[in-house]
């Protein structure tokens, strides 16, 4: 059913074969959002086992097939995220004895660490799908759940800050940073880890209705938001300072995206607080979701622009995803279709959807669907690619060697 992942191991081990797993594990997410704006779930935040289980006792029978098929995205990508874990797992603790890490961690490419708590974090979030849609009453105890979701997610941001702060700490006391080899965005690989812890407490903020788990999602978020902000801000700045200077290094195209999946954090981070509200006194709940969704895909649409345009003009698919050429950053192209997939998929029912008139724009109408061709499209795209990249670089019969810049992410 799934293709034999060559056997774990140090040689040719880079930390960015982590995005594999954060790939997958975000294509998992990307089938949910069908359910979660097509399936009903009038009492629930989210669709769970009973909602699905309605759906097929008196559903129609398009969506009955719609959400099968959604399922089965769902199981298969997230049982890959959980099977490509693990095999990260064991290579990475053998290449923690090798010198190849060790001159990692004293170079720019420290950061590719980050790829870590970034890939824990998802994990995380696809065990919470699972345990909703797959294990019948379990909705029914959240409120049991929910705590155990904010310390593991706070366990997983210690670790990302613990990370983070062996580099920073090194680079500011010791110098050493090398500003030539930083032509790409790499270096904003530890935001897209801070935001990813981030939006994990916001889910807390926004199902719960306990008020001291609320607050204390919403806290949690806010912080890593901030935190990752700051960075991605800073980061920005010096590597479109580099590349202007010395030209974008071929190996980090996949880089120039990594806005894409930040920017649909921070929405869906933002939705969540806004949702969470409700149980607080003092908070009116609702804001202009569709204007700043809107200002959030536009983000989104720039930097798709620009780094395709750099792709293409530099033949990045053509060398390292079709070609022979191999890279781990490669796997960094899954993050930014996965998000635009779903922060569009917010754009639409969350933002579009509440603020145009039903006679012009209502769901499930001909324009709500013409409106998902772009997305499925996407969606297509982003899957065909993973499945190249898994193949090329992970089973059996793909070669040992890879090529893993130190500083790409």
């Amino acid at each position: 059913m799934f293709s034999k992942l060559r056997t774990p191991g140090a040689e040719g081990y880079s930390p960015l074969f982590f995005l594999s797993a954060l790939g997958a594990g975000g294509l998992s997410v990307s089938f949910f959002m069908y359910l979660m704006f097509w399936v009903p779930h009038p009492d629930s935040p989210i669709p769970t086992f009973n909602h699905v289980a309605n759906l097929y006792s008196q559903g129609p029978l398009w969506l009955q097939v719609t959400t099968a098929l959604a399922i089965f995205g769902i199981l298969w990508f997230g049982i890959s995220h959980f099977r490509l874990l693990i095999w990260n797992l064991q290579s990475f603790t053998q290449f923690k004895n090798t010198d190849t890490f060790r001159a990692l961690k004293r170079s720019n490419g420290e950061t590719q660490l980050m790829a870590i708590p970034l890939t824990l974090a998802m994990t995380v979030n696809v065990a919470f799908i699972f345990g909703a849609l797959f294990v019948p009453g379990l909705w029914s105890v959240k409120e049991f759940l929910f705590p155990g979701a904010l310390i593991a997610f706070g366990i997983i941001g210690v670790f990302a800050f613990k990370t983070y702060l062996d580099f920073f700490a090194r680079v500011l006391s010791e110098g050493g940073f090398d500003c030539t080899q930083n032509n790409n965005l790499s270096q904003i690989l530890p935001a897209f880890a801070f935001a990813m812890v981030g939006v994990g407490f916001a889910a807390s903020a926004a199902m719960s209705n306990t008020a001291v788990t609320v607050v204390i999602g919403m806290i949690g978020t806010i912080f890593f938001f901030v935190t990752s902000i700051i960075l991605a801000v800073i980061k920005l700045v010096l590597g479109f300072r580099a590349m202007f200077e010395h030209g974008a290094a071929a190996e980090g195209l996949p880089t120039l995206l990594v806005i894409i999946p930040i920017m649909t954090l921070v929405g869906i981070g933002l939705l969540r607080i806004d949702h969470g509200t409700h149980v607080l006194e003092g908070f009116n709940h609702g804001s202009a979701n569709f204007l700043w969704l809107t200002a959030l895909v536009g983000i989104q649409a720039l930097f798709a622009i620009l780094g395709l345009a750099v792709k293409k003009r530099m033949k990045y698919f053509e060398t390292y995803v079709y070609g022979n050429a191999k890279s781990a950053a490669s796997f960094a192209l899954i993050c930014p279709g996965v998000a635009g997939f779903v922060l569009l998929s917010f754009w639409i029912n969350k933002g579009l959807l509440p603020v145009m008139p039903a006679d012009v724009f209502s769901k499930f109408d001909a324009a709500y669907f013409i409106l998902y061709l772009p997305l499925l499209y996407l969606q297509y795209k982003t899957v065909r690619v993973f499945g190249l990249l898994n193949r090329k670089l992970l089973t059996d019969n793909s070669h040992t060697e890879t090529t893993t810049q130190h500083n790409a992410a």
